[in-house]
């Protein structure tokens, strides 16, 4: 069973919000954060109108408000296939998030203590981990990439690792050329040299299905806004761990997970648009996904169904865009390439015209209601790894609302600036 793309539009107002000269946008800037379905713009006025009020009250809208968190937890829960809903941690962002885990592990740690990271990661994943390591004196170290396809050079990673290793960080997915890594490959050779292991899976979630137990990874980090919901970020941890590390709070938080690591108020209204986002996964399931996974029931089934049935859909839609980039005269792409290999990667596509910086490039098709993304999108490492240190790259980043109509009118503009 395919996907209806256009039942699947028809839930996306911004979809179908023409610009002024009547044209409809086609939005490819989707790794720096998609669009929402309009059940995901309802709850956070539902939450409004409904339950707005503060955690612990002794009185109905806080205890509604108290019952949707706990629900949007199970949620994500499911989403990320954790062990339980007290490991998912919610905060402003995904970077935010990073810093405050980062902070919390570097008070554990001991001059000379290691911490290994890799040249592919968003500068979300690197810069708390340099600065612990300058807070702290730690050793950092580096895992190198195959500039030819962009992947992960693991033999730098297994030169990478020491007895001192305390720390590993990695990405899921590259946000910049769409590299999908071997993290469970990963997580084992970390856990092996006694290493704790830090995932960043904001570009991995809208593509294709997290399962944190299967991973074997620590802690996980994601953002809803790049997975059709609104702007927060949740952290998933190992709960031993949540509830040991010296998380920073106040002192009338609840000393217990996942409140001692969401000190203040959190924003209540986008946690319940998050379980609505989720709720959107879980429709797709429902409506395109009935062929997989027979055997499974439950939430957690259908969005294993609805990833699938994306996975599906988004392939076509990546091969399709590397295919017609490559026929364009002047076009040099990042990433791999090669049809056969597409289970590789997300559909993110990093590329350059020549003749034209990726803001030219950027601004051109902006101009003719085409959004793409230019420079190095805070993925700093592999863009200076590829020699794009000055200018970056033109990303193009389709989800599963797009079209293959929408990649020819982006190839069809591409070819008139190629020339």
């Amino acid at each position: 069973m395919s996907l209806d793309v256009q039942a699947i539009r028809s839930h996306f107002p911004a979809l179908n919000r023409p610009a002024e000269d009547g044209t409809l946008p086609v939005f490819f800037d989707n790794p720096a954060g998609t669009q929402v379905p309009q059940q995901v713009i309802d709850a956070v006025t539902d939450y409004y109108v409904t339950m707005n009020a503060n955690h612990g009250g002794a009185f109905a809208t806080s205890r509604r408000s108290d019952a949707m968190v706990r629900a949007a937890r199970e949620r994500v829960a499911d989403f990320l296939h954790a062990a339980r809903p007290e490991e998912i941690v919610f905060g402003p962002n995904m970077t935010t998030l990073s810093f405050a885990l980062s902070r919390a592990l570097g008070k554990t740690l001991s001059p000379g203590d290691e911490i290994v990271l890799t040249r592919m990661d968003h500068d979300a994943n690197v810069m708390p981990w340099l600065r612990i390591a300058e807070d702290h004196d730690l050793v950092v170290r580096w895992v190198d990439i195959h500039t030819e396809d962009c992947t992960l050079d693991m033999d730098s990673l297994e030169a990478a690792l020491t007895d001192r290793t305390r720390i590993v960080a990695t990405v899921h997915a590259s946000n910049a050329v769409g590299t999908i890594n071997p993290v469970e490959q990963i997580a084992a050779m970390a856990h092996a040299a006694s290493a704790v292991v830090v995932v960043d899976a904001v570009q991995s979630a809208p593509h294709v299905t997290i399962d944190v137990q299967a991973i074997g990874c620590d802690f996980l980090l994601c953002s809803a806004y790049k997975f059709f919901g609104p702007h927060i970020g949740i952290l998933w941890g190992r709960y031993d761990l949540l509830a040991d590390l010296p998380a920073y709070k106040v002192r009338p938080a609840e000393d217990r997970p996942p409140y001692r690591w969401e000190t203040g108020t959190p924003s209540f209204e986008t946690i319940h648009a998050v379980a609505a986002a989720i709720d959107y996964f879980a429709w797709i399931g429902s409506e395109f996904g009935a062929d997989f996974y027979p055997d499974r029931v439950g939430r957690r089934a259908l969005l294993l169904r609805g990833m699938e049935a994306i996975k599906r859909h988004e392939h076509a839609l990546a091969r399709h865009l590397i295919a017609g980039l490559e026929a364009l005269s002047g076009v040099t792409l990042a990433g791999i390439t090669d049809p056969a290999r597409v289970d590789q990667r997300v559909p993110t596509v990093a590329f350059t015209l020549e003749g034209h910086t990726p803001r030219v490039v950027a601004e051109y098709l902006g101009d003719n209601h085409i959004y793409v993304w230019h420079g190095n999108y805070y993925a700093q490492e592999i863009m200076e790894r590829l020699g794009r240190g000055e200018h970056g790259m033109v990303r193009v980043g389709p989800v599963h609302y797009n079209t293959v109509e929408e990649i020819d009118r982006l190839l069809d503009r591409l070819s008139v600036l190629a020339g």
